[in-house]
């Protein structure tokens, strides 16, 4: 698998992720069940690092790092948050501006 098919299946699922944990529809510890997930099926992608890192791959990593770093409380109630990661999901979903304080890097 490479990195940009990688990237491109699992933004889809990480916005589906956040967007219900906010609308009640999802458990905050699925998400991080999520997280962990992710990072088993990263460690199997191949040859990360001859390839090139895109602006979206920047933007999932944000968000993902955001999700897991931030308490479930914070994620659900900090409205200064919600907005910067709405602007990431926008974005990933691929009808937005790309964030420009995303600074997401590679596991």
């Amino acid at each position: 698998m490479t990195v940009h098919h990688f990237i491109n299946r699992k933004a889809s699922q990480l916005v589906y992720f956040v967007r219900a944990f906010w609308e009640g529809r999802l458990p905050y510890r699925e998400m991080d069940l999520y997280f962990w997930d992710t990072m088993e099926e990263w460690s199997q992608v191949k040859d990360t690092l001859s390839q090139p890192c895109t602006q979206k791959e920047r933007v999932f990593w944000h968000l993902l790092h955001q999700v897991h770093f931030w308490s479930e409380q914070k994620l659900r109630d900090d409205p200064y948050l919600r907005s910067e990661l709405a602007t990431c999901l926008e974005y990933l979903e691929g009808e937005g501006q790309c964030p420009l304080d995303c600074i997401g890097v590679r596991p």
